[in-house]
């Protein structure tokens, strides 16, 4: 916990600073959530093809980007909201220099109370 997954549009991949993006996400979610630097791990995963609106599914001028953020159950949402906006603030910062407009989101869930870790 967190567990992090971010879904993007291939066409982003250049433009996109993930290594750089990953990093802050994890030091916002360590200040705002209040969860362990360790604990954070982020997986991304780049969509092939990517449709917005009517438009064609090959036309490049749209990415999206969207963060899934899943921490354990408790938290308020004030602070979840907090997050959000932070995560899609830290996608603005990270994603330059495109010839596309991204369209970022981002979400907090609730993990289940099934979930289970290990470190091995």
């Amino acid at each position: 916990m967190p567990q992090i997954t971010i879904d993007y549009s291939g066409l982003m991949e250049d433009a996109f600073d993930r290594e750089g993006f990953a990093r802050a996400l994890h030091e916002a979610i360590v200040e705002i959530a209040a969860a362990k630097p360790e604990a954070c791990k982020t997986q991304f995963r780049p969509s092939a093809l990517t449709a917005f609106g009517y438009e064609d599914p090959g036309a490049r001028g749209h990415a999206v980007a969207h963060v899934t953020i899943g921490l354990l159950a408790g938290r308020p949402d004030e602070t979840k909201a907090r997050l959000t906006r932070r995560a899609v603030e830290l996608l603005r910062e990270h994603v330059t220099g495109g010839a596309f407009a991204l369209h970022a989101s981002a979400e907090i869930r609730d993990l289940d109370p099934s979930y289970r870790k290990s470190d091995a």
